[in-house]
């Protein structure tokens, strides 16, 4: 790749991270709503459960993004950095519904975003290193993680809480589809040392985003 390139890509990660983490984020596609059951009035003690939840998810959200972006920018193939940055603007909406379903909720997000920009960004540019292969097979490992947090989360959701929890539904289905597109795009399975501390990491973000 030439010096002019691996600048123009440098430069657009750089953008990109200003955006996710200071600009308010935006949606390309309308926010889940409720089927048929009417989002109920919430108790303080449930806003504040499924405020502190959707802080963690929106957190989430953000770090999803930053590993993505440090994934494109050394990925090795254009076909793999598509897949990437395909990922990462859905994404965006799923930060975008989490950031709007905050407001709603008179909550704020977490105060530790940029540190979790930051190192997942790091911790995405890592496993590019590694070859496109594993740093599929890194997608794929995420979004299953994910999938079992979104569970967790849907259990943990007051049940007054239609809202949020049609904003979970749509991101879980849609995190399934990441992670099985990467791995058809030959993610190859990462070691379970790997996976265990993927597992490990992902605990110290959520139980941090959970009160800050």
């Amino acid at each position: 790749m030439g010096s002019g390139r691996t600048l123009d890509l440098a430069i657009a990660a750089v953008d990109r991270a200003l955006r996710s983490i200071f600009a308010p984020a935006r949606t390309s596609r309308p926010v889940p709503a409720p089927a048929s059951d009417p989002a109920h009035p919430l108790s303080e003690t449930d806003r504040r459960t499924s405020a502190a939840l959707m802080r963690v998810n929106h957190a989430g959200e953000l770090a999803a993004q930053a590993l993505y972006h440090g994934q494109a920018l050394a990925a090795r193939s254009a076909a793999t950095r598509e897949v990437l940055l395909t990922a990462a603007r859905s994404e965006s909406d799923h930060l975008a519904w989490c950031e709007l379903r905050l407001r709603e909720l008179a909550a704020r997000p977490s105060l530790l975003n940029p540190l979790w920009y930051a190192g997942s960004f790091a911790i995405g540019a890592a496993a590019a290193l590694m070859g496109d292969r594993a740093s599929l097979g890194f997608v794929a490992e995420t979004e299953r993680q994910v999938e079992g947090h979104l569970d967790e989360h849907l259990g943990r959701l007051p049940p007054g809480d239609s809202r949020s929890r049609a904003i979970l539904q749509a991101m879980r289905a849609e995190e399934i589809a990441h992670g099985a597109a990467a791995a058809a795009a030959g993610g190859a399975r990462l070691p379970a040392p790997v996976r265990a501390l993927m597992r490990r990491t992902a605990r110290v973000m959520t139980g941090s985003a959970y009160w800050i």
